[in-house]
């Protein structure tokens, strides 16, 4: 799940501030203290897909911050740097502050030196120095400014230590091109030029593009043939022919191999390598992490956690407290006595507190049910968010989606789709090809349940055994590695390769864990509650004109002899499309009502975490993979959902195996 603020617009283009760099480096969280707008700040990369906007006040100059996605090149790979590097070249900010890992001054200094190609005005901030620190690695950042030209700071972001001193720089108009500059093979620098002198002033910079046709850059044809007539692009698709010949290997190899020669040059010479902390406990615990056996078994411990804390305390103390304390021993009764005393219709006191109302139900659910679950996941959520335990979760998830032929990056969007399955969809841009990109989409929408709806789920098993926990978990993974290996035969590509950078293992942060834990708890409220609303409407305007018992006829088959459900289940289904937690919640209740009994429980459980994407999540479907391949994944997930339960129920009926 994803909160973006509000687009906000300057004055002028040189008022715009970019904020770019490798993915989890700390720009989210500048982007923060700079605007004091709220974007969401996960310790794996990923989360900065969409471009976040936001107003800064720095000493009296007003700017915009523009929060873009992160990068490991110029040079894109995938949809979320092809997003930052047009934004650079588009939008020509007044400023670039480039945030970059104090730990990997290389890593930093390759994008660096990309900036300084493309002429951008650049500030250079540090970050994580702290960490770096307790490696070792002490970082001259003045010495390193005066070898690149520019002003360098260093912060400790979560403990706004260096926030002033950026400011200042901002403030002061301090930003400058690089001067540092990388001298490539004389072929590629004859050819550069060549290209260069074709390019008009109106292109961009014209040595930073010749670079970037010279090492293949695709995504750069629509740029070229806007600027240029079709001979011009010709001539340059000619020039990079002969360019290649010259070499033995690919040029972008070459040029890449330069840069990363000088990038290394000025990181030596700017560090200082001293004894590491002596307190290695967090490495170690990090390491472990990603340990074929141990991390399993911390794996093992993380879900029993959850299990316990969303679905014990969560579903259970919070839950019966809010449902039968409050709203069924005090709200609920008071709003029927008020609407028989106020609402002169029957047909408007059922709709506001009949079997189907917007207060006995739609309220109930969102607020009573829901709430104190999705809170209790949300915290969780953040806790292990601020660890750093998600990016090792990846790790050791990557040898089971390599079952399916996907790659490992691939569990990124997964493990963003507990927060949020529509967002989760977007976040998919980080895969390179579009089969990596299809399957993950398929897999999202199939068996990826968001944290509303996993909340109520763990809720429910909360209810029964741990063999019921471990019943549903199996099937789960089950199911998504038989639908992963098909698709993945199916969807023509080759699979690409893995490579994600490890944050370092750490204490999570209380302050920052409560701030993502209340804004994703407004974004549910402003975002996701009043779709209850509008769900419950639906649900009493087709019982009012009769189609909600006609429904369940028509599906009785399906969801009485083949899942062996009770009829009253259908409603939960139908509206499980509008919000899948929203079914999730219909279901609680019908358990709460003892109309399921722990095998039905599983069943419902297993089908509609299977079952098909909510609204928003097709939409965005649609929106990002395209309408032929959105359809085609919508049927063939409403199809292996109800297989899926119906063999489910067979199975536990067989076998007789003890669920409460």
């Amino acid at each position: 799940m994803e909160m973006h603020a509000g687009a906000a617009a300057g004055k002028s283009p040189e008022e715009r501030v970019a904020l770019v760099g490798t993915p989890n480096v700390g720009k989210s969280v500048l982007f923060g203290l700079l605007t004091g707008t709220y974007a969401t700040v996960s310790n794996y990369p990923g989360t900065t897909v969409e471009v976040t906007r936001g107003n800064a006040a720095v000493h009296g100059r007003r700017l915009v911050c523009i929060d873009t996605p992160g990068i490991n090149s110029i040079v894109p790979m995938s949809e979320d740097e092809q997003v930052t590097r047009d934004i650079l070249l588009a939008e020509r900010p007044v400023t670039v502050v480039q945030v970059g890992d104090s730990k990997n001054l290389v890593r930093a200094l390759l994008i660096t030196l990309q900036l300084a190609e493309m002429e951008l005005p650049l500030i250079l901030d540090l970050n994580m120095e702290d960490e770096a620190r307790d490696r070792g690695i002490l970082i001259d950042t003045q010495a390193l400014g005066r070898a690149l030209g520019i002003e360098v700071i260093s912060t400790v972001a979560p403990e706004r230590k260096g926030l002033g001193e950026l400011r200042r720089a901002l403030a002061s108009r301090a930003a400058a091109v690089p001067s540092a500059a990388v001298r490539y093979h004389k072929v590629i620098e004859d050819y550069a030029g060549r290209i260069a002198a074709l390019l008009p002033p109106a292109a961009g910079p014209a040595r930073a593009l010749a670079l970037m046709a010279l090492s293949r850059d695709e995504t750069l044809g629509p740029r070229l043939r806007c600027a240029l007539d079709a001979a011009a692009v010709e001539t340059i698709e000619r020039l990079r022919g002969e360019c290649e010949r010259a070499f033995a290997r690919p040029v972008g190899t070459a040029i890449h191999e330069a840069r990363l020669r000088k990038a290394r040059e000025l990181a030596e010479a700017a560090t200082t390598r001293v004894a590491a902390s002596p307190y290695p406990i967090m490495r170690t615990l990090g390491a472990a992490c990603m340990h074929p056996v141990w991390g399993a078994c911390i794996l093992a411990a993380v879900l029993l956690g959850l299990y316990g804390f969303v679905g014990v305390l969560g579903a259970g103390v919070l839950v019966d407290f809010a449902e039968d304390a409050v709203f069924n021993g005090y709200v609920n009764p008071f709003f029927t006595r008020a609407a028989e005393l106020l609402v002169p219709t029957q047909f408007l006191r059922d709709m506001l507190v009949g079997p189907y109302g917007v207060i006995t139900m739609a309220l109930t659910y969102a607020l009573a049910i829901i709430l104190p679950i999705t809170a209790a996941f949300f915290l969780a959520f953040g806790v292990l968010e601020d660890t750093g335990y998600l990016p090792r979760l990846a790790v050791m998830a990557d040898r089971f989606f390599r079952l399916m032929g996907l790659s490992g990056k691939a569990v990124l969007p997964m493990v963003l789709g507990l927060g949020c399955g529509t967002m989760a969809v977007m976040t998919t841009r980080v895969l390179e090809t579009r089969r990596d990109r299809l399957i993950a989409t398929f897999l999202l929408a199939l068996a990826v349940p968001c944290a509303a709806q996993l909340g109520v789920i763990m809720g429910m098993l909360g209810g029964l055994s741990l063999t019921a926990f471990a019943i549903w978990i199996g099937c789960l993974g089950a199911v998504l590695l038989l639908a992963g290996r098909l698709a993945a035969l199916i969807v023509p590509g080759e699979r690409t390769g893995f490579i994600l950078e490890i944050p370092p293992f750490r204490l999570p942060s209380a302050g920052n864990v409560l701030l993502k834990t209340g804004h994703r708890v407004v974004w549910y409220l402003r975002e996701a509650a009043p779709l209850f609303v509008y769900g419950t409407l639906a649900l009493f305007l087709l019982d009012k004109a009769g189609l909600l018992d006609t429904l369940k006829e028509a599906l009785a088959p399906v969801i009485t002899d083949f899942l062996g459900l009770p009829r009253e289940a259908t409603a939960a289904f139908l509206v499980g499309f509008l919000r899948r937690d929203y079914g999730a919640a219909g279901l609680h209740a019908l358990r709460d009502q003892g109309m399921l009994d722990p095998v039905q429980t599983m069943v419902s459980l297993l089908t509609l975490t299977l079952f098909v994407p909510c609204l928003a999540h097709f939409l965005m479907m649609i929106k990002e993979r395209g309408l032929r391949p959105a359809v085609c994944m919508f049927v063939i997930i409403a199809v292996l959902a109800v297989a899926a339960g119906g063999a489910l129920n067979w199975t536990l009926r067989a076998l007789a195996i003890p669920l409460g």
